[in-house]
């Protein structure tokens, strides 16, 4: 199937949701559109078998994606699938090398989330410099514990590895709360407007030297994973925070467990880990310095609609109208090939 194929109207299109539910606004940009939307089973176990089944026997010209895998199989076992968009920006659940193979562009619904993964970010980092979830555990089984050893982070130092829309947000309230900040993100050369006040470094080492928290704002590909293992955590200031809301394999979780476990750090807060969810065996459940969350930073209400809506509104323009914007595409060399199942 190539650009030049004819696309049905819009009532015709058939879209793939990898997740029991879309957000109210996603889902009325689809209703109204006309569009036949498909799920997956509310039973976590389920989806995998019933993500190949839809793709192997449903006419699906659209895939909303969650956080279900997608394979290369799957893909290939699909002809009528036209455009896979990412709810989220993170594709590492997804075989973009596959889908760029056939044709199909795989698009992501940058910013949507930012404001609720920056808000998160800080909750962790004010729980890890406080100790907060562990004093709170303690007052809920009768002790009056009194952590009087917490972070006043007021002149310390923040290290933002990544400064998208994220580390962007996360970097204002630094600012305002009188901490020095600096960044690394290979994309910039500059300070972005509005935060000359940030220091932009040459290396990630740069940074993990500086940092007295260190927060992660990177996605998951070949150069992230394992960013930050034993050597990099090391080389971070002793008595320093180390807090991921990113995915969880840019850490090495034995060294983090080894670092908090010696002291090296003071502590850690983490939205997300190497393995999801995380096993009951887990070192990281029995250390009272790491704050844990279940990958929810950008699981608020407001955040699931705007990822919703970008997520429909770019497969509608993608088939309804033929266009794509290539800076929301992670393989856009996609759209010049005369194989693209999308001609923008």
């Amino acid at each position: 199937m190539t650009g030049a194929a004819t696309l049905p109207g819009a009532g015709a299109f058939t879209v793939l949701v990898t997740a029991p539910s879309l957000a109210p606004a996603g889902a009325a940009l689809l209703a109204d559109a006309g569009c036949r939307v498909l799920h997956l089973p509310a039973d976590a176990s389920a989806g995998d078998a019933a993500l190949t089944r839809l793709l192997a026997t449903a006419p699906v010209d659209a895939v909303i994606s969650r956080t279900v895998p997608l394979t290369a199989a799957q893909l290939a076992s699909c002809p009528t699938l036209r455009i896979v968009c990412k709810h989220g920006v993170g594709v590492s659940n997804i075989d973009v090398a596959a889908a760029s193979a056939l044709g199909i562009p795989v698009c992501v619904t940058p910013g949507a989330n930012a404001q609720s993964v920056a808000e998160m970010t800080w909750g962790l980092i004010f729980a890890a410099a406080r100790r907060i979830a562990w004093m709170d555990g303690e007052l809920r089984a009768g002790r009056w514990s009194r952590a009087q050893d917490g972070l006043q982070l007021q002149g310390r130092t923040l290290g933002l590895v990544g400064l998208g829309d994220v580390g962007q947000r996360v970097a204002r309230v630094a600012l305002a709360l009188g901490m020095p900040v600096v960044a690394f993100d290979p994309g910039l050369h500059a300070a972005p407007a509005g935060l000359q006040a940030v220091r932009l470094v040459p290396a990630v080492d740069d940074v993990v030297r500086a940092a007295d928290v260190l927060s992660l704002h990177v996605p998951l590909n070949a150069a992230t994973r394992g960013l930050m293992d034993a050597g990099r955590i090391a080389r971070m200031p002793r008595g320093a925070v180390l807090i991921n809301t990113a995915r969880g394999e840019v850490v090495d979780e034995a060294a983090l467990v080894d670092a908090l476990r010696s002291g090296h750090l003071f502590a850690a807060g983490l939205d997300t880990m190497a393995a999801e969810p995380l096993p009951a065996d887990s070192p990281l459940l029995s250390l009272p310095q790491v704050v844990l969350s279940p990958h929810v930073g950008g699981s608020t209400p407001a955040a699931l609609d705007a990822m919703a809506s970008g997520a429909a509104r770019t497969v509608l323009a993608a088939l309804a109208q033929r266009r794509i914007d290539p800076a929301c595409c992670v393989n856009a060399q996609v759209l010049s090939l005369p194989a693209c199942r999308i001609t923008p």
